[in-house]
C-alpha cells in the first residue's frame, strides 16, 4: 500500500495488524482521486472508518487543507500515527479516535463545513452505512459545503441506498467486488 501521488508520491504506508480492517486499495484510491480530482485541493476532507488513514493521507498529499481521520479500532489507530509520523505530517490533520456517531455529532460543531466526506465501514455492517449516511443527509446544511460529495466505499453486491433525506447517489463506479458511490446533496424540495 502506498501513496499514489502529490507530496507523498510512492511512500509506502503500513496497514493496521490483524484482519478487521480492509484497507481501500492503491488502484480504488487511485479511481477516488481520480474522479475527485482538483477539488481536493484546500478541501476540508473527512475519512471516516479510517483504517490505516490511506485514504486521509492521500488527501493531504494531494494538497487538502485539512483532514478529520475518524477511527476507533486501537491497530488501525496506531497504524494512522504511524503512517503520518513516517511522513512527517504534523499538521493540517486531527485524529478522533471515538465512536463514529459521537465524532459526527462533534462536527456539527467545526467551523468549516467540509467540502469531501469519505466512508468505508466493514462492508457486512449495513446498519453503519444507513445511520452515517442519514445522519450526514439529515444535518447537510451544518456539515457539508455547497457542493459537497459524500463517498461511499462498500461490497458491489451490496449497494447503499440511492438516497438518505437530501442525499442523493449521483454516480456508483465498481472495480472488481468494491465500489464507491458518489453522493451530493438533491436541490429539490422532496
Amino acid at each position: 500500500m502506498r501513496v499514489i501521488a502529490g507530496e507523498h508520491r510512492s511512500r509506502v504506508l503500513q496497514a493496521p495488524r490483524g484482519v478487521d480492517t480492509r484497507p481501500t486499495s492503491d488502484k480504488l484510491r487511485e479511481t477516488l482521486f481520480n474522479v475527485l480530482g482538483a477539488r481536493v485541493v484546500d478541501a476540508h476532507f473527512v475519512d471516516l472508518y479510517a483504517g490505516s488513514g490511506a485514504v486521509g493521507i492521500e488527501a493531504l498529499s494531494r494538497g487538502a487543507a485539512d483532514v478529520l481521520f475518524v477511527e476507533q479500532a486501537r491497530p488501525a489507530v496506531a497504524a494512522i500515527h504511524a503512517n503520518l509520523a513516517s511522513l512527517k505530517i504534523t499538521t493540517r490533520h486531527v485524529l478522533d479516535s471515538r465512536d463514529i456517531m459521537k465524532a459526527l455529532e462533534s462536527l456539527l460543531k467545526r467551523p468549516a463545513p467540509n467540502d469531501i466526506v469519505f466512508l468505508d465501514p466493514p462492508y457486512e455492517s449495513a446498519e453503519e452505512y444507513e445511520a452515517t449516511l442519514k445522519f450526514l443527509g439529515r444535518h447537510h446544511a451544518v456539515l457539508l459545503a455547497e457542493d459537497a460529495v459524500v463517498v461511499a466505499e462498500h461490497a458491489k453486491k451490496k449497494p447503499p441506498a440511492e438516497r438518505y433525506a437530501k442525499l442523493v447517489r449521483t454516480r456508483v463506479l465498481e472495480q472488481g467486488d468494491a465500489a464507491l458511490s458518489f453522493y451530493k446533496v438533491s436541490a429539490d424540495v422532496s
